[in-house]
């Protein structure tokens, strides 16, 4: 039977969590502490005698590893957390599910999520982790934060621990995927007792998480003189640094070995051992990574007030409705204004158009050279997810910048309404 947008199988958000199992010791053993003892993971806890019983375990996001750090870092509680779709799919339904995984989609709201989780620390009686920042960090340092965050805190009603780690970023940042497996260190601290949670408003939560959530892996590796050596280790840096910030044209970046460089005016740089840039002549505009990508933030935010950006792109679609498989749907045309995100395509079949207002659309999740297939975006709606891979080049990182920054400016607007 042919698969049509009616009977194509569709992911059970709604499914109980369960306590995880054995293979997640298994797991522990084979995998995470023989990965952590080769880097000399180091940990630090903080006030986590504050806490006893289930708490809500907020960790940053930077790679892969982090999952590893945080099954260790929670020792001796079993911990629940959440995995995107894609992650069922590469790493299998009844696997993840055995494992104490709940799914979800993207920058969504999910009303299953929450109660899921809260069954969780009620019923199974574990600690729930969750990355909220729900995409890897482009740059090192802190993604957006949703305001929701403060209002789960509270629905939840579980003291707030916060795990921060530094090194995996700098060992394998997502534009440069060789995993170095240079040193890694991670802080597990108490920020919200059970009693402050319950006094606290929302907002007041958020302000606190938001202020212990600060981080920068660049600025930890040349503090602490983390030395990377490798050869390669500015490969895909231009992804990230895509607009020149000599002559400020932008998609004429390129990196390879140690160097940076645009091909519109021919300056390059050189990416050295702690994560520095110099410029090979005259003068450096960032030595710090993050402060060109936050220059570019700017220049994109500029760009939206002054009601001048627009984005459009040919993206080849394929869809991800449940935890198999992805659908292939053709050609379709990507468009973002400074009022929405929209995507025109065919859907099993039938034309279709998909359209995410700036106020919900508070961030993207992107993905460079996914499976070594492109760049692509991922825009979900509650029911199924849409993957675009992008024709024009070094596109991704200035459209995650820029969903940010229209809904940031949308909510302001509201905000100034009232």
């Amino acid at each position: 039977m042919a698969v049509t947008k009616e009977n194509v199988k569709r992911f059970n958000f709604a499914k109980k969590p369960k306590r995880p199992g054995f293979l997640m010791e298994v797991a522990k053993t084979i995998i995470s502490r023989p990965d952590l003892k080769k880097r000399g993971f180091q940990l630090k806890k903080t006030d986590m005698n504050l806490i006893q019983g289930p708490y809500l375990l907020l960790v940053t996001h930077s790679s892969m590893v982090d999952f590893n750090i945080m099954l260790i870092a929670s020792e001796p509680n079993q911990v629940n957390n959440v995995m995107t779709l894609e992650g069922f799919k590469d790493y299998t339904e009844p696997l993840m599910r055995h494992l104490g995984v709940l799914g979800t989609r993207k920058f969504v709201q999910d009303i299953h999520l929450i109660k899921n989780m809260k069954y969780c620390v009620e019923e199974l009686g574990t600690v729930f982790a969750l990355f909220p920042e729900a995409r890897y960090s482009l740059d090192g340092c802190t993604s957006y934060l949703p305001d929701s965050l403060g209002k789960m805190v509270k629905i939840l009603n579980v003291p707030v621990a916060l795990l921060k780690i530094h090194g995996n970023f700098v060992t394998c940042p997502q534009w440069n995927k060789i995993n170095k497996k240079t040193y890694v260190e991670a802080e597990l601290k108490c920020i919200l007792t059970a009693s402050q949670v319950k006094e606290y408003k929302y907002h007041d939560i958020n302000d606190i998480i938001r202020e212990n959530f600060v981080y920068d892996d660049f600025k930890w590796q040349y503090d602490n003189q983390i030395k990377i050596d490798h050869p390669l280790r500015a490969n895909g840096l231009h992804c990230l640094l895509y607009k020149c910030a000599s002559c400020q044209e932008e998609g004429k970046m390129h990196s390879e070995g140690t160097e940076l460089w645009c091909e519109a005016c021919g300056k390059r740089w050189e990416m050295d051992e702690y994560g520095r840039l110099k410029a090979k002549e005259g003068d450096t505009e960032f030595v710090h990574i993050p402060d060109w990508s936050n220059w570019e933030r700017e220049c994109v935010r500029k760009e939206i007030e002054d009601g001048t950006y627009y984005f459009e792109d040919t993206v080849q679609v394929e869809t991800l409705p449940g935890s198999t498989r992805f659908y292939k749907q053709g050609e379709g045309k990507l468009i973002q204004t400074i009022h929405e995100t929209r995507l025109e395509c065919n859907y099993f079949g039938e034309p279709y158009e998909m359209v995410r207002s700036a106020k919900s659309l508070e961030s993207m999740h992107i993905e460079y050279d996914y499976h070594k297939r492109g760049d692509c975006v991922d825009i979900s709606i509650p029911d199924e997810s849409f993957w675009c891979y992008l024709s024009k080049r070094d596109a991704i990182t200035k459209l995650s910048f820029a969903t940010e920054e229209i809904h940031k400016l949308a909510m302001k607007k509201d905000k100034d309404k009232l």
